[in-house]
């Protein structure tokens, strides 16, 4: 008997991504389309007519990648919560219409917790504390009593929008972060002194703004160098990630930390983690980075994960919540 197969759809953020994953964790199919420009930034409505565009030939994509068809898809999920409006409900509306067409049932996910369960799938973490860093996600969360509990967030906006945001600034378009990340590494391959800059972590939490409005004026100053910043805002920022992630690794007693989000992808903040982890004997994991980023695959396994569970969704209710809290969510699967 062939293992029931989940389509999962992301629309998050700048991400339209279609993944297909069979009930034994299997990875048919991921493929993704992200919006990018050449300078300023994310505008919702023009990332949304983005994955209007996109969405047939992603979908289309996926199922020949995966050599099956819809007849073959025996779930379909989407991406519910957190995110962008616009972009959230062109996710919802592709699975609506995907689930009336075909008479699939369809189920809505939490974006956080997804990344969270492509790392205990992907990599041998059990049960880790999560290191959440994306664009507009910064958040340390943790398995506890049924839900995934947040023990440290940001108070303002997420590190890949400070980083986005500074290389905007500095003229290096979007996504700006594998950009400064670039940049960082040449400063520090030529051992370039760390440039002061703000250190916010109020108890668990983190905030970025100040830091953020420091080194503008910094570089408007004309007195630093593009790479000489970038080096010292990652070693800073990244610095105080690693601090309160080991703050509640401490807190819960838990000896494994993963990471999740597409800030995760940045080697020096996998390095910081792993030195860490390893100055308390405890592991670090990184799953791929296909599956830090945003995409369709950690979409459709949590869809699998919480369908085993009992959970079901009518096509009524399967409405966009671009602002429900990853610990509101009742973990009925663990």
């Amino acid at each position: 008997m062939k293992p029931a197969i989940c389509l999962g759809i992301e629309t998050t953020a700048h991400t339209f991504g279609v993944g297909i994953v069979a009930q034994d964790g299997k990875i048919l199919a991921d493929v993704k389309d992200s919006f990018t420009t050449g300078s300023g930034g994310m505008i919702p409505h023009e990332v949304a007519e983005h994955h209007v565009k996109v969405c047939d030939a992603v979908l289309a994509k996926a199922l020949s990648d995966a050599g099956i068809g819809m007849s073959d898809i025996r779930l379909i999920s989407f991406s519910q919560s957190p995110g962008i409006g616009p972009c959230l409900k062109i996710g919802a509306t592709v699975a609506r219409l995907l689930s009336h067409l075909h008479g699939i049932p369809l189920i809505g996910v939490n974006h956080c917790i997804a990344h969270l369960e492509i790392a205990r799938l992907l990599t041998p973490a059990k049960d880790p504390v999560l290191l959440y860093a994306s664009g507009a996600n910064t958040q340390i969360i943790a398995f506890e009593e049924g839900k995934y509990r947040i023990f440290g967030e940001t108070l303002d906006q997420g590190i890949g929008n400070l980083l986005d945001s500074f290389a905007r600034h500095i003229g290096l378009g979007f996504p700006g972060g594998p950009k400064v990340e670039q940049l960082a590494l040449k400063a520090r391959e030529q051992d370039a002194p760390l440039i002061e800059l703000p250190y916010v972590v109020k108890g668990m939490d983190l905030s970025f703004g100040g830091i953020l409005t420091n080194i503008a004026r910094k570089w408007d100053s004309g007195a630093f160098t593009k790479e000489g910043l970038c080096f010292s805002l990652q070693e800073t920022v990244f610095a105080m990630l690693v601090e309160v992630s080991e703050r509640a690794m401490a807190h819960t007693g838990k000896i494994e930390l993963a990471i999740g989000g597409g800030v995760g992808c940045n080697k020096r903040l996998q390095e910081m983690c792993r030195l860490m982890c390893e100055a308390r004997g405890a592991q670090f994991f990184a799953p791929p980075n296909t599956v830090l980023i945003d995409n369709g695959v950690m979409i459709a396994w949590l869809g699998l994960l919480q369908y085993n569970a009992g959970e079901r969704m009518a096509i009524a209710d399967a409405i966009i919540k671009p602002y429900l809290r990853t610990d509101e969510i009742e973990v009925r699967w663990r």
